[in-house]
């Protein structure tokens, strides 16, 4: 066709138009995948600066569990997940399962000894670096070597009970009681021989 002697091609008309459509629907997908794109983006930022805070500031620790008890023998120990079984404080971390679950054992528990045992689990001796596990104060034993664990105010340990006898012992394993068993066994236990003369088996 030709109106005012310009000639027009209307297959060239439609295939421009043809062009032009297809140009239009790519910049509405261009648009639609930048504001998609946008809008991960700003989740991710959301995501990565609640992680930073996270990170910065720590959330609140959990609450721990409470495992104090107190055993048969009226020493504190150590309460087991089946919240019946209560371990003499000794018997943690000594590297044998006595929980069923194991948590007697946990590497959190006793990577750090004493460090990550409860403080009612173990006694420090006067010299601070030494401690013992708290059942084995006023147990009658020399366990801290200074006798801190059975006498004086850090221990606040009973007086000797009807199987012991109390003197002043010649043998530092025991502080100021010795087992029954050892009097009048023909060897000085106290320093003043009452073991041998005064004590009855």
């Amino acid at each position: 066709r030709s109106f005012g002697g310009i000639s027009f091609d209307s297959t060239k008309c439609s295939e421009e138009r043809d062009r032009c459509q297809e140009c239009s629907a790519c910049l509405s997908c261009t648009r639609r995948c930048l504001c998609i794109s946008i809008i991960a983006l700003l989740a991710l930022g959301v995501v990565g600066a609640v992680i930073g805070f996270t990170v910065t500031f720590g959330l609140s620790p959990p609450t721990p569990v409470n495992r104090f008890c107190v055993t048969s023998g009226n020493q504190t120990g150590f309460l087991c997940d089946d919240r019946v079984t209560c371990l003499p404080a000794s018997q943690i971390c000594n590297r044998i399962r006595e929980c069923v679950n194991g948590e007697d054992e946990q590497e959190k528990l006793c990577n750090d000894l004493p460090s990550n045992l409860p403080g009612y689990l173990i006694f420090r001796c006067s010299n601070a670096v030494y401690w013992i596990y708290a059942d084995q104060k006023c147990n009658g034993a020399n366990d801290c070597g200074d006798c801190s664990d059975e006498k004086g105010t850090l221990a606040s340990c009973p007086p000797c009970g009807i199987q012991w006898w109390r003197c002043t012992p010649v043998f530092f394993e025991y502080c100021t009681c010795i087992p029954r068993a050892f009097c009048q066994d023909r060897i000085q236990h106290c320093s003043d021989w009452s073991d041998e003369y005064a004590c009855n088996r």
